[in-house]
């Protein structure tokens, strides 16, 4: 009997989704602080969304998918709301106050408020060692990345608006891992596309209110925004969203689970290289020491689950 419910798929087309899913992720976290230097926070989510879930559903359409079933839209715009519009929401509005490097290495924790929120597989993950020490070792990562900034704004030499920037940072992080479990868990359609579509357009759409309550069109005028945050927009659409997301999902299908998620350790890295270079960002030793930290912690956790899973095809293969 198979052991795995993987496709094979050509060595050229696995090395470049994982390129692209490597990247392209990675760079979202600069491409956002681009976009947003001259378009509104919240408008430039709902463009990106909107545009990008409208083109996905009109390629479904085309393919003659079933696009407009409630029983499988509604788990779409809940998880969509939880991962795109508050989990990905809060990225954009951060980087209005944080450096998208110091920003990409705090949602590297992500991973672990997976574990933490998984209810289903508490019993099997707490029994794991590594998960464990996985996990306090992360949580010792983000205590160390926000008493640093507490300490910069308490010195009276940063901004009150650094700490509530963590703490909404911190929210995101928990809704995208909570928008994730309920996608596993609850999601009904047929296509993976279908789903994404909905949840890109759930968010895009609920960000329009968004940016009318936060005043943004107020001083706003479009033909202010310059050539670099138009591009910077199209990148997202196309490389962040319908690009890197269709890679993702392609990769989870012919490659294991445990090996497409090491897109966690590279995005940050990609990130803060990006922010050094390109924006002037700067790193300091704690947040480099942080960013160590939460990556050993995802490692460990990642490390029981790629045992775990192992240890499942080994008694699957000796029943066979």
């Amino acid at each position: 009997m198979p052991l795995s419910n993987e496709k094979k798929a050509s060595t050229a087309m696995v090395v470049v989704a994982f390129t692209i899913l490597y990247i392209v992720w990675g760079s979202t976290y600069f491409f956002i602080r681009v976009a947003i230097q001259h378009i509104p926070a919240f408008l430039m989510a709902s463009m990106r969304y909107i545009i990008a879930g409208s083109i996905m559903l009109l390629w479904c359409t085309a393919n003659g998918e079933k696009v407009f079933v409630w029983k499988d839209i509604k788990p779409s715009i809940v998880s969509g709301l939880l991962l795109l519009f508050i989990g990905n929401g809060a990225i954009v509005w951060v980087e209005q106050y944080l450096p998208s490097s110091f920003v990409a290495v705090l949602t590297a924790a992500a991973p672990i408020w997976f574990v933490v929120l998984d209810k289903r597989n508490w019993e099997v993950n707490f029994k794991s060692k590594e998960t464990v020490i996985g996990l306090i070792i992360g949580f010792i990562g983000v205590i160390l990345l926000f008493s640093e900034n507490a300490s910069h704004v308490i010195s009276s030499s940063g901004n009150k608006s650094e700490i509530v920037a963590l703490i909404v940072l911190i929210i995101g992080s928990v809704s995208w891992s909570a928008g994730s479990l309920y996608s596993k868990y609850n999601s009904t359609g047929p296509s993976t596309s279908v789903n994404s579509a909905w949840q890109m357009l759930a968010a895009g759409f609920t960000f329009i209110p968004c940016s009318y309550i936060n005043h943004e069109w107020n001083d706003f005028h479009w033909s202010q925004i310059a050539a670099s945050s138009w591009f910077a927009v199209a990148y997202l659409v196309t490389m962040g969203s319908l690009a890197g997301y269709s890679a993702f999902i392609w990769l989870l299908k012919v490659r294991p689970a445990t090996q497409v998620s090491t897109h966690a350790y590279v995005n940050p890295l990609v990130a803060v290289l990006l922010g050094v270079f390109f924006a002037g960002e700067k790193m300091t030793a704690i947040q480099f020491i942080g960013l160590a930290i939460i990556l050993t912690s995802v490692l460990l956790v990642n490390l029981a689950k790629y045992r775990k899973q192992s240890i499942h095809v080994s008694t699957r293969a000796k029943a066979a």
